[in-house]
């Protein structure tokens, strides 16, 4: 946080270029927030979330640039999972009672990164035990204040509607890697 109050308009290139580990909260950040719950015509209970196409190019573009993404949600959802697997994201971990520390300390005894390396983008209450551990804290524009307060560096755009993209552009041109990456990936889709 700024003398002001405010987070840094730009993240420290220090700071992003240890980063190896990028937690996303779901709910409020990859989401809207919001949930969809209904049933179909035989009774089965179904739940929908609306996720941001551009954030999950984001997502794939961190982890072309060598990144672990892990979602972490206080929610248990199909939809969640589902997402994740369609992104590539291989840690996608939901803990009913919002208990994200350990998830996130068992990522990251897997990978071998300490806390100064990790990333989270966060928006409610249940992210901030993370958020204070983490050496990057990141608030989507819609965060609580709390969420704010802590964050290093906060969207401008809020959960659910390119606050992720946001992030993934502003970390990896922070690494200097923004062009690189986006040259590969346009190159590898055209041939």
């Amino acid at each position: 946080m700024s003398a002001s109050g405010e987070a840094a308009r730009s993240i420290p290139p220090e700071v992003a270029r240890r980063v190896r580990l990028v937690v996303l909260d779901v709910d409020g950040v990859l989401t809207d927030a919001g949930v969809y719950v209904g049933r179909l015509p035989d009774g089965t209970g179904v739940e929908l979330k609306r996720f941001d196409i551009q954030d999950g190019l984001g997502v794939k573009l961190l982890m072309r640039a060598g990144i672990v993404v892990a979602f972490v949600s206080g929610r248990v959802s199909g939809a969640t999972v589902l997402r994740a697997r369609e992104l590539g994201v291989g840690e996608c971990h939901e803990d009913a009672g919002a208990r994200k520390l350990p998830l996130v300390g068992e990522i990251m005894e897997r990978h071998g990164v300490g806390w100064d390396e990790v990333a989270m983008v966060g928006d409610d209450l249940p992210d901030l035990p993370v958020l204070l551990e983490v050496g990057l804290p990141v608030a989507v524009a819609n965060a609580q204040p709390e969420v704010l307060e802590r964050a290093v560096w906060s969207t401008r755009s809020p959960g659910g509607r390119g606050a992720v993209r946001e992030f993934c552009r502003e970390l990896l041109v922070a690494r200097g890697q923004w062009d690189e990456v986006v040259r590969e990936y346009l190159e590898e889709r055209e041939g």
